[in-house]
């Protein structure tokens, strides 16, 4: 995308791959190599050495020295919150909200335009951005996204911009966002690695979900009929999603196979064995009676309510930062709904990724009537 790597990067590189999998870091350098020097860059963590880039931050802070260090947003308002030329990185996001609507978090838009694209390669609701994909507030800790007891967002994804990044966020409910505070943090370089991605987040419902019946049912080889978390042409790799669950029925929302397709629109590459189990966690959460909410560094479920009832809802995460999904000109990522898709409930998911050029084809972002999760019952 941007710059050529340097053999100090991609030295750098290897040691914090070969850190994570508990090998040694002591790279020799062509230079140490050459002259048999003992290798000392091991021996100091990265924040002890001089960095090359200008740490920056853009906030909602009062500009005339005051403390009313918010932003309020009307019905139908457009805020930027970010505005800034390349090259550079976005390191963390930092959002907290007051509004008078109880579903702002559905109601808020949030989009980012990367290198003077007039659209986006964010777009979705702020809740189900950071994982709240209910449109209410849960308290979580991941690798990437975190929701703290006082109602703070953070997100931790970094997003390199070559030429310009701009982030804004539009109420589209109909009443008053009060207090919107905005802390972005970000870095500006004068180079970038030339493989450096762009950040992509595509938000998706069914609600409903459709049940498939009749001979097709209980078997699904295809995943023709699978919810499709985010559909996109190039090259990149896949981060992870996060889905919000809300039943239209009693029983199990699971059993539902993973099926990601790579580089071939016409088969699965991918097959897991149940969105149990896809979320990393097993045998229904723990039941009916038993299912206890969890959070972990790259999966989760921090949101149980009401396991296998009608109106019962679930939020869950999958990060796949140990192992990116890589792609080179094709991505499909689906599920199935229930086994065989054979589940009627209602999803609401966001899908992280990262590609080559900026993708902006993404579906119409349902209105905020159709986001508002609402127990549909079967006719």
């Amino acid at each position: 995308m941007l710059l050529h790597s340097s053999p100090a990067n991609r030295r750098s590189f290897l040691q914090r791959l070969m850190a994570l999998t508990g090998l040694s870091t002591a790279l020799p350098s062509a230079s140490e190599t050459q002259t048999g020097a003992a290798n000392t860059d091991s021996l100091l963590p990265p924040y002890t050495r001089a960095q090359n880039y200008k740490s920056l931050k853009q906030s909602s802070h009062d500009r005339t020295g005051g403390n009313r260090d918010f932003w309020p947003i009307p019905p139908g308002g457009v805020q930027e919150v970010f505005r800034s030329p390349g090259p550079g990185v976005i390191t963390h996001i930092w959002f907290t909200i007051s509004a008078q609507s109880r579903t702002h978090l559905k109601e808020i838009v949030l989009r980012m335009y990367w290198d003077d694209r007039t659209k986006p390669s964010v777009e979705t609701p702020i809740g189900d951005f950071f994982g709240l994909n209910l449109g209410e507030y849960v308290h979580y800790q991941s690798a990437y996204l975190a929701c703290s007891p006082g109602r703070s967002l953070n997100c931790y994804f970094a997003m390199p911009f070559l030429k310009s990044a701009r982030i804004t966020v539009t109420n589209e409910g109909s009443q008053s966002v009060g207090a919107f505070y905005s802390n972005i943090d970000y870095q500006l370089t004068s180079t970038l690695p030339a493989d450096a991605l762009y950040f992509h987040a595509q938000y998706r419902q069914a609600s409903p979900c459709v049940p498939v019946t009749g001979p097709e049912a209980k078997l699904n080889t295809d995943g023709k009929r699978n919810y499709v978390y985010a559909e996109t042409h190039g090259s990149g790799q896949l981060m992870g999603v996060t889905l919000g669950v809300l039943l239209n029925a009693d029983g199990w929302m699971g059993e539902g196979d993973e099926m990601i397709f790579i580089d071939d629109e016409a088969k699965p590459a991918i097959i897991g064995t149940g969105s149990e189990d896809y979320f990393l966690g097993s045998w229904n959460f723990g039941g009916r009676d038993g299912a206890t909410p969890f959070s972990h560094t790259y999966y989760g479920a921090p949101l149980i309510v009401m396991p296998e009832r009608t109106g019962g809802r679930y939020c869950c995460y999958r990060w796949h930062g140990d192992n990116p999904v890589t792609f080179k000109r094709y991505l499909k990522h689906t599920m199935e709904h229930g086994h065989g898709n054979d589940r009627g409930d209602n999803f609401f998911s966001v899908c992280y990724w990262y590609q080559t050029e900026p993708h902006t084809d993404f579906p119409p972002l349902p209105s905020v009537e159709d986001r508002i999760p609402r127990v549909k019952l079967p006719a």
